[in-house]
């Protein structure tokens, strides 16, 4: 069973996301409706907020291309990679729309996407992310890689000039970046998406035909050449948090976490079992109310657990953010 709130490689359901929102999306003024704010240049740059993204994002980018730019005000790097994105965008007249998402302003969105480092800048084609990359590039790199998603639409059917399918093979083929470099491409649109690497490829297929085993391999070969890397070490947790709960019998686990609040071993089992199932607050708290509650190696089990648990989640998310706050507030 995958845990149903996890996406590897950054990725996203946009559509579930939709779902999700449709009835605040419904309540907010369409920027189409009389009186509504213009956007900036044209209409080719707008801002968008977790109240918007549905309408700006994901439903614009059925007919148009759209840019995600994700930014912070204290962010240096950012101030130097929008205007580029900004001037591409004005020059393009259309082709393609830029989306600017401040992060600290929206932070629920900032965690469905996975964001764990800004600038990040993703491409969204009919409803789904297909490539992205982070870190500021040069104004050249980012024609190409601009070129490189109009492509994608162009493949997915969107009316846009593209450049040929071949140059877009070419340019994949010899990006080695990893995710987490500056500048390196996400590729969160899975297996063929531009500038994959080759590893996170083996681990999505690996992922989707239920070989949990390669797709662990896949994230260690990566984990081999970059130590510590963010985005494999996220893959990695998620990989032995759906093998752990794979092992369990979750009848007897429930049981046996409701007969012994204070034993960290079945309390542990049960936040697995709460965080795979989408339930993720709750299997948090369940660890660190036995932190609380116990003592000794009891309650430095229960924590360690629970770091565990935080490392299959992106370090910005506001659930992990809020359970380590008050992990700390037991501790000391």
């Amino acid at each position: 069973m995958q845990p149903r709130d996890f996406s590897l490689y950054g990725a996203v359901d946009l559509g579930a996301r939709q779902a999700a929102a449709q009835r605040r999306q419904q309540a907010a003024q369409s920027p189409a409706q009389p009186g509504a704010p213009a956007p900036a240049n044209g209409g080719v740059v707008i801002d968008v907020t977790e109240e918007t993204f549905n309408t700006d994002v994901v439903d614009r980018s059925r007919s148009t291309p759209v840019i995600m730019d994700l930014w912070a005000e204290w962010c240096g790097p950012c101030k130097q990679l929008s205007p580029v994105l900004e001037k591409l965008a004005a020059e393009a007249d259309g082709q393609w729309i830029l989306a600017k998402v401040d992060v600290d302003a929206n932070p629920q969105l900032s965690a469905a996407l996975q964001v764990q480092s800004i600038p990040m800048v993703v491409a969204v084609i009919g409803g789904q992310l297909v490539d992205g990359f982070l870190g500021a590039m040069p104004e050249a790199q980012v024609r190409q890689w601009i070129g490189q998603v109009l492509a994608v639409a162009a493949k997915m059917g969107l009316q846009v000039a593209a450049p040929a399918a071949d140059d877009l093979a070419d340019d994949a083929d010899t990006d080695s970046r990893m995710p987490g470099d500056a500048g390196a491409p996400l590729g969160p649109g899975g297996i063929g998406a531009p500038g994959v690497p080759p590893a996170y490829a083996e681990a999505r297929a690996a992922m989707e035909h239920g070989d949990l085993d390669g797709a662990a391999a896949a994230f260690e070969k990566v984990l081999a050449s970059a130590p510590g890397h963010p985005v494999a070490t996220m893959g990695l947790a998620q990989v032995d948090l759906i093998r752990r709960v794979n092992s369990y019998d979750q009848a007897k686990a429930r049981r046996d976490a409701e007969e012994h609040p204070g034993d960290p071993e079945a309390q542990g089992r049960m936040a697995d079992i709460d965080v795979a199932t989408g339930q993720v607050e709750a299997g948090f708290d369940r660890l660190l109310d036995t932190v609380g509650g116990t003592s000794g190696e009891e309650r430095n089990q229960a924590r360690l657990h629970l770091l565990r648990l935080f490392e299959a989640f992106p370090p910005r998310d506001p659930r992990v953010t809020k359970a380590r706050a008050t992990l700390s507030s037991l501790l000391f």
